[in-house]
């Protein structure tokens, strides 16, 4: 697989499609479109043009099958996420870890079964460290 890191970064829209692509570990474009039309209107033409564009950036590959191309990512959403994730508190936090926490908690979105759920995986986090 690639490294997600040497990968130009994903636009709203690419995001959606890859994680499409990612939950049905190979897809058509036909799939790609049904699932993002159900859910907020696309044209088909459009997932087309951002698919070839996301193979040419180098986050999708394809197979030809008889009834097509099949749409493969390159990069592990796990990856992507965490490379995502590091360049926004690299950028918007100016490297602060604490202030992306700061600002996730002072949303006020943070539920109590999430809030424990971050409280566990800290515990993780630690023991690991240990």
């Amino acid at each position: 697989m690639t490294d997600a890191g040497d990968l130009p970064a994903l636009s709203e829209t690419q995001w959606e499609i890859m994680n499409v692509i990612w939950e049905r570990g190979a897809c058509p474009v036909a799939d790609v479109w049904k699932t993002l039309n159900a859910k907020r209107g696309v044209s088909r033409n459009a997932i087309q043009t951002q698919i070839v564009r996301l193979e040419e950036k180098g986050w999708l590959t394809h197979t030809e099958t008889d009834n097509g191309f099949l749409y493969r990512p390159t990069v592990s959403r796990e990856e992507s996420q965490q490379t995502s994730v590091q360049k926004l508190i690299e950028t918007v936090f100016d490297g602060s870890l604490d202030g992306l926490v700061a600002t996730l908690l002072n949303g006020g979105s943070l539920s109590s079964g999430e809030a424990e759920r971050i409280r566990q995986r800290i515990s993780q986090a630690r023991r690991k460290k240990t």
